[in-house]
């Protein structure tokens, strides 16, 4: 995977990542990494959406879990209450809304596109519900904690963003030819099994470091970048390996401001001057 496609797909899903559901797309293919990820995003933001609503009582379809109202622990010192977020409904939902249109436009899971498109949809849900975490809270005299109530909760969407990164970094390329199962291209590995969680691409993406117009790649010079950072935003790694150009631009505002009376501002005209820097 190129270094450029790699900058400009997590410079597009920083904000589902930081916790909005909200995707900014950049340009992408069939069955490539950076599509495998959004299958997942998506289907992972629709349950933790859905699911938080219904907690929040804005659902008539659903509430808590009411699985989890009663038991526990005696002997430990705790038992289920408050409201637990129910997933259950939350992935019976994000199913119903985006597996089935794909089921019926193949005829169930017919491609191998559609299966890994499915697959990868349902990644998105296990992500959820593999971090949900348990939150307890504590009664007793001058809060020794001697009872304790405890519900389930979904992790925040910036955690559950950054563990479907790590998985699309590590995403696994499977045969374009489809039989029972899907299976991974490299025969060499075909033993190992794929996981529910893993993210899946049959083919590879193409280079985003430069211009392609019938492919409605901008590519990346021209783009401004960070000199000192490190992250995907420094022009190390954004500019792919070219180089970069830094010009001065002055800017002008006004600053210092008073209220004088009666009855005008009057303020300073300051520049400053600031080092720019853009990808060659």
């Amino acid at each position: 995977m190129c270094l450029a496609c790699k900058i400009t797909f997590y410079s597009s899903t920083r904000k589902v990542i930081k916790g909005s559901y909200e995707v900014t797309f950049v340009p992408c293919f069939a069955g490539t990494k950076e599509t495998a990820f959004i299958y997942a995003v998506t289907s992972a933001g629709l349950v933790h959406s859905v699911t938080r609503s219904c907690s929040a009582g804005n659902m008539t379809e659903c509430s808590c879990d009411m699985n989890l109202r009663h038991g526990g622990s005696a002997s430990e010192g705790w038992h289920w209450g408050g409201c637990s977020d129910d997933i259950h409904y939350g992935m019976s939902f994000s199913r119903k809304f985006l597996d089935v249109p794909i089921k019926n436009i193949t005829g169930k899971s017919g491609s191998g596109l559609a299966a890994m498109n499915l697959h990868n949809n349902e990644a998105g849900r296990q992500a959820v519900a593999k971090l949900m975490s348990v939150d307890c809270r504590c009664h007793g005299v001058s809060g020794s904690c001697a009872v304790k109530t405890c519900w389930k909760t979904m992790s925040a969407f910036e955690k559950i963003g950054q563990f479907l990164k790590d998985k699309y970094e590590n995403s696994i390329q499977i045969s374009d030819r489809l039989k029972k199962k899907l299976r991974r291209k490299e025969k060499s590995q075909r033993k190992i099994p794929i996981g529910k969680e893993d993210l899946l691409y049959v083919n590879k993406s193409p280079n985003y470091c430069v211009e392609d117009q019938k492919l409605g790649i901008p590519g990346t010079q021209g783009r401004e970048c960070n000199r000192t950072s490190e992250g995907p935003n420094g022009c190390n790694l954004l500019c792919c390996g070219r180089g970069y150009n830094t010009h001065v631009v002055r800017h002008v505002e006004r600053c210092e401001c008073k209220f004088v009376w009666c009855c005008y501002v009057r303020c300073r005209r300051c520049e400053t001057m600031t080092d720019v820097h853009t990808c060659k």
